[in-house]
């Protein structure tokens, strides 16, 4: 059994809540143009509301999984697809944090493309799971697929940017506070990889 055709069950609009979460808090990090450790307090504050907004949703699909007795697919799967999309947040909330605690306002152009490819990630998540509540299986891969492809570019963008932060910045500190968000920055994309595993998992359990 999988997600219907016709109208949307709980828990594909609660999974697609989440999903539309997450993809307001990447656009919400790409407008960002912070200049000072004060906007850095009131981006940290947002991104955790958005943090807390799935928190919410997530607690809300494992509640109703404990009170339904027939779910559209695999209730391991919803719950684990559900955990994943929770951890890129997760993820998000931890660098806004990195930000804030190393007052870091100097954002570079490698951040920047970063933060990009997130949003990029949260896009493409977002369409996934759209297809998955239509029982558009098949569809599902291009995304799955595209998410892979972001995950190998994001190891390269962390290569090129570690390369280049030892060769222009002399301060140790600021190398060790720099070396730490672009590390957590790539760890938001392969949270979104192991979003595409699960996808990837429930077309093949239910093709």
């Amino acid at each position: 059994m999988v997600f219907s055709k016709g109208k949307r069950d709980k828990f594909s609009e609660l999974l697609i809540k989440m999903t539309d979460n997450l993809q307001s808090t990447t656009q919400y990090c790409i407008e960002q143009n912070i200049s000072n450790h004060h906007e850095l307090q009131i981006f940290l504050e947002a991104i955790k509301e958005y943090e807390s907004t799935g928190d919410e949703l997530i607690q809300t699909i494992t509640r109703e999984l404990n009170q339904t007795f027939i779910t559209p697919i695999d209730r391991e799967d919803i719950l684990q697809l559900a955990i994943d999309i929770d951890d890129v947040l997760d993820g998000i909330e931890h660098t806004a944090a990195l930000f804030e605690m190393y007052s870091v306002t100097n954002v570079t152009e490698h951040m920047k493309k970063f933060v990009n490819i997130n949003h990029q990630c949260a896009v493409e998540i977002s369409l996934a799971i759209t297809c998955l509540s239509q029982k558009k299986l098949q569809a599902i891969s291009p995304y799955s697929l595209k998410l892979k492809e972001h995950e190998a570019n994001s190891d390269n963008l962390l290569r090129t940017a570690v390369k280049n932060l030892f060769a222009t910045v002399k301060d140790p500190i600021k190398i060790i506070q720099y070396k730490d968000i672009y590390e957590s920055l790539e760890g938001i994309v392969d949270s979104c990889r192991k979003v595409a595993n699960t996808l990837d998992s429930i077309v093949m359990k239910n093709a």
